[in-house]
């Protein structure tokens, strides 16, 4: 099997321009391309086509999670391949990937930082009892062959909520092209230019799309102006800007290319109610930037406090998030910490993470394998 060429299905419901875990896919899909396997995805209309130049694309027009899963199971006996990796919540797959963590923990963390009646609204919500319930066949059902997750926080949450065998999921750990942001420094001071930064201004960095699970109110709120220190928030994604609007706030709206943008920022901040394990964190590490995150940010198991960032307990400790911005304000303290950030980036390249996830390909394709013959044989 390890000498074989496999034949490979993606699953993956949607587009989004900046998304983490599409920038993921399509870094998986190039590097198993490379390696000398065949790739194929399947998705719906939103994702464009030069976007997947790797292999073919295939569309389902549902566009609600359970409908696009109720149409991937009615093709499913029609696809030729060696295994069938769905990095969305579907009711059966060879192998899951928990990119987005899990949907039963989000919304429990979710309940701290919101009303009782948005939580009782939530309860009657279509989205999420259909995502649930997919969730539960995946997890507690036990459909999905295999898991990988990219945290020891999102494993632990599978077992604990939904009981399935430990031993049956593995972690793997994000990885990105580190050269290419490391490389991106170079460049520093024109991109600071170009972004307008003066010599004396301080810039932090917010990234991602789903402001209000990052905690962007957070982020705006603790990097309110310092004195004697010239602090800008830089926040490039969508969402409404209107509701986080302020002086020391400048919007930079989608960024295709965000390296440049990394290499103009000094601190990276992302104070997350709940993430698997930010990509944009991984990003900026590689770029030498302190990151300050959460703990509730699979991204703060690879880091140390004070070494290569700062990590508070929760997304709205805000004297917390104050403390870590203004210690790393100091830029002897992170023109030091650069090489360190850069170092530890260096071991979550994109290509550690393909040939872990091609021997877990390897290991579910023997075992769809097996059970198909043993089928066959019954």
């Amino acid at each position: 099997m390890p000498d074989k060429r496999l034949a490979i299905i993606f699953v993956r419901r949607g587009h989004s321009p900046t998304g983490g875990a599409e920038a993921y896919l399509k870094r998986l899909a190039r590097g198993l391309v490379e390696a000398g396997h065949a790739v194929q995805l399947i998705t719906t209309s939103g994702w464009p086509q030069n976007e997947w130049p790797f292999g073919a694309i295939r569309r389902l027009p549902s566009g609600s999670a359970s409908a696009f899963a109720n149409e991937l199971e009615q093709i499913r006996p029609q696809l030729q391949s060696d295994v069938l990796m769905s990095l969305e919540r579907v009711w059966e797959c060879d192998v899951y990937r928990a990119g987005d963590g899990v949907h039963r923990a989000w919304l429990d963390r979710r309940r701290q930082f919101e009303s009782t009646f948005q939580t009782f609204c939530r309860c009657f919500s279509r989205k999420h009892k259909d995502i649930l319930r997919l969730e539960r066949s995946l997890f507690a059902d036990r459909r999905a062959g295999r898991i990988i997750v990219n945290s020891e926080m999102v494993k632990n949450e599978i077992v604990n909520l939904y009981g399935y065998p430990a031993e049956k999921i593995d972690v793997d750990r994000n990885g990105v092209p580190v050269s290419e942001f490391r490389d991106a420094m170079v460049n520093r001071q024109q991109s600071r230019a170009a972004l307008g930064l003066a010599v004396d201004e301080i810039a932090v960095l917010f990234a991602g799309s789903g402001w209000e699970r990052k905690g962007l109110r957070f982020a705006v709120e603790a990097t309110k102006p310092y004195e004697n220190v010239r602090l800008r928030l830089m926040i490039a994604g969508r969402g409404n800007q209107r509701r986080y609007k302020t002086a020391h706030v400048q919007f930079l709206g989608s960024v295709a290319d965000l390296s440049p943008v990394y290499a103009a920022a000094d601190i990276f901040l992302l104070p997350t109610i709940y993430d698997p394990f930010s990509n944009a964190c991984l990003e900026a590490l590689a770029c030498g930037l302190p990151v300050i995150t959460t703990r509730n940010n699979g991204f703060s198991e690879i880091v140390e406090d004070r070494v290569h960032g700062s990590i508070v307990d929760c997304a709205n400790d805000l004297a917390g998030l104050r403390s870590a911005i203004g210690f790393w304000t100091d830029a002897a303290r992170r023109i030091a910490v650069r090489s360190t950030n850069m170092h530890r980036a260096a071991q979550f390249d994109i290509s550690e993470n393909v040939a872990r996830t091609l021997e877990i390909l390897v290991q579910a394709a023997a075992s769809a394998a097996s059970a198909s013959g043993k089928i066959r044989n019954t």
